[in-house]
């Protein structure tokens, strides 16, 4: 694909490898990334606003029901889209997962990642490829991330904001309050380094290593912004 040698090229991945426990029963016959709000997946919500911003190549990783997700997308070409398939035996948590699908993603440098659970219509993408483009000329930062405020089910948060910079648990005692990571981001894929393929891996001791050398910067999203994780906040966006 003459995409990926474009040196601009930045490719996508949309994490839908996981079990969804808290769906259940809703995912025990259907990935938790297909369930529907508002008349469309959430996966197909991703997919078409990646789309409209330009992004033309996106790997999926699966592994609970994955098949569902290739019979119901394809390669992508009905959507304008290229679309790889990263198939996971069983899930590798985010890092392992990001790590396996690196041959796939074939990022020069930098790639977004977007949880396939997160559902936020307007997010405004082509914000996010300019910041990689920032990030290009920095040569500074190993990730962008994107932080909202605290919602209900989350209240302690994750991460601090300094600035630009994200920063972790060393920055407690400071008048800034936590705020969440809303698993939608940009990665430079030397952040994995020294992680293997195919081995499982935790995300956030990696954003905390990178965060304690200010390398990890972030931004504060107050737009409309819902992790589904339940079946109640599933029927209540589609009851909004």
């Amino acid at each position: 694909m003459s995409l990926i040698r474009d040196p601009n090229h930045i490719p996508c991945l949309l994490l839908a490898a996981g079990r969804g426990e808290r769906m259940r029963p809703l995912t025990d016959t259907i990935p938790k990334p297909l369930l529907a709000v508002q008349g469309k997946s959430l996966l197909a919500w991703h997919l078409e606003a990646l789309h409209l911003a330009g992004i033309k190549h996106i790997v999926i990783n699966h592994a609970w029901l994955g098949e569902q997700i290739e019979t119901t997308f394809g390669t992508g070409e009905s959507l304008g889209l290229h679309i790889d398939y990263s198939r996971e035996e069983t899930a590798l948590e985010t890092a392992g997962g990001i790590c396996k699908a690196l041959s796939l993603l074939k990022a020069n440098d930098y790639f977004l990642v977007i949880n396939g659970d997160v559902f936020a219509p307007h997010f405004p993408i082509n914000n996010l490829i300019h910041r990689v483009s920032q990030l290009r000329s920095q040569d500074q930062f190993l990730a962008h991330l994107i932080l909202v405020p605290n919602p209900p089910q989350h209240p302690s948060g994750d991460f601090y904001l300094d600035g630009e910079t994200v920063r972790g648990d060393e920055y407690a005692g400071t008048s800034s309050s936590k705020l969440t990571f809303s698993g939608i981001g940009a990665y430079h894929h030397s952040l994995f380094q020294g992680l293997i393929p195919g081995e499982s891996a935790k995300l956030a001791p990696i954003l905390r290593k990178a965060m304690a050398d200010k390398r990890i910067s972030g931004e504060k999203y107050l737009g409309s912004w819902h992790d589904v994780g339940s079946p109640e906040r599933l029927a209540q966006l589609n009851h909004s």
